[in-house]
């Protein structure tokens, strides 16, 4: 929906609870902002419907899991109107996981995670590099990520 929503305290307890913790029961989220339950339901409901609330998340440390390269990818288009094919064709690599259209110098950045640099460089030149309207790419590897938060609410 594309109408405006005025959070309220209570709403905005309540995502900082979440944003705090995304399995926090609604139970405790109840207790810790003295409402019932269902108030809590009845709200998260409201927030989802309003597109304000898009799904809950995991935190992965992928660098445990073997993917120890994080790097973000400036893309230069041929034109802007080619934005949404490259914008779909890179959704189809499982590489990428964000996509913005921009403004600068870059049209699109992209962030990716890859197991090493040399898992990186087949991404880039076996599949991105290929993708019609993309003129050239730089990339930036992330050393590390020192922070990434959600905005405070409250």
């Amino acid at each position: 929906m594309s109408r405006n929503y005025e959070l309220d305290d209570t709403d905005r307890k309540i995502l900082a609870l979440l944003l705090e913790d995304a399995k926090m029961p609604y139970t405790e989220i109840a207790r810790r902002v003295h409402v019932s339950g269902g108030t809590v339901h009845v709200r998260m409901g409201r927030l989802e419907e309003l597109g304000i609330v898009r799904g809950a998340t995991l935190k992965i440390d992928y660098a445990k899991l073997g993917y120890g390269v994080n790097a973000f990818l400036g893309i230069y288009l041929l034109k802007s109107s080619v934005y949404n094919s490259v914008a779909e064709q890179l959704r189809d690599i499982p590489e990428v996981v964000s996509i913005h259209f921009t403004t600068g110098a870059y049209g699109v950045f992209a962030r990716l995670v890859c197991r090493d640099t040399q898992h990186l460089r087949d991404v880039l030149h076996d599949k991105i590099q290929l993708i019609e309207g993309i003129e050239r790419t730089e990339t930036l590897i992330s050393l590390e990520e020192t922070l990434n938060r959600p905005i405070q609410l409250m």
